[in-house]
């Protein structure tokens, strides 16, 4: 299991590597591509365990592997803009144990008296889709859409609702997203060619899986 983690862990850290040096984008891109790499093994960490046999594992455990990125993923979003809030920090202890019911407890409290902390919805959304077991709730809906409009020019809900989107299989809504984000991003915009890639990836996927074509 261990090893199965440090493989993963290496080739996360590789791209990112090689994004740094090689592609040198500027610095919102790399905070959005360092995000995309970290919340990326969410999914991992919901879908199975590397290393063990094909068997099912305690929830506990995959929750907490799903709240660790989760965390990190945000989080490296919001890296210039110095620590997060007390009651952020205080939620994020309880998502990294997957705990995702008390931390969105503590998050809807923190936002009665915070409602324009974009970083404090975008958690909720978050912390919402982790205590459904990656299913996307209207609730959760309803957090990213506050932290999207808090910030219209800030990615992280859009891409974050489409990510969880695409974890739970509903690839079409993910795509829907996506493609909203990507057209409504300015031309130069650090994210908006590696997006518009990923939807172009989606369309492929749906185009070659009939299933899909009637969701």
């Amino acid at each position: 299991m261990i090893t199965g983690w440090l493989a993963i862990g290496a080739l996360a850290l590789g791209a990112f590597v090689l994004a740094a040096f090689l592609l040198r984008p500027p610095r919102e891109g790399l905070m959005m591509f360092a995000a995309v790499l970290l919340f990326g093994l969410t999914g991992y960490a919901w879908q199975g365990s590397p290393g063990q046999p094909a068997k099912p594992t305690a929830p506990q455990a995959q929750g907490a592997g799903a709240g660790e990125a989760m965390v990190q993923g945000r989080r490296a979003l919001f890296e210039g803009d110095g620590p997060a809030s007390d009651y952020l920090i205080t939620s994020d202890g309880f998502a990294r144990r997957g705990k995702f019911a008390e931390a969105a407890g503590l998050l809807r409290r923190g936002l009665a008296e915070n409602p324009g902390d974009l970083e404090g919805w975008l958690a909720l959304g978050m912390a919402l889709v982790g205590h459904a077991d990656g299913n996307v709730t209207p609730a959760a809906i309803h957090a990213f859409d506050r932290a999207r409009r808090i910030n219209p020019d800030h990615p992280g809900a859009e891409y974050f609702l489409g990510f969880a989107y695409l974890q739970s299989g509903e690839i079409r809504n993910a795509r829907a997203v996506w493609a909203g984000l990507v057209e409504r991003s300015p031309p130069d915009a650090p994210w908006r060619e590696g997006l518009a890639a990923q939807v172009a990836d989606l369309d492929r996927m749906i185009a070659n899986a009939p299933m899909l074509q009637g969701q």
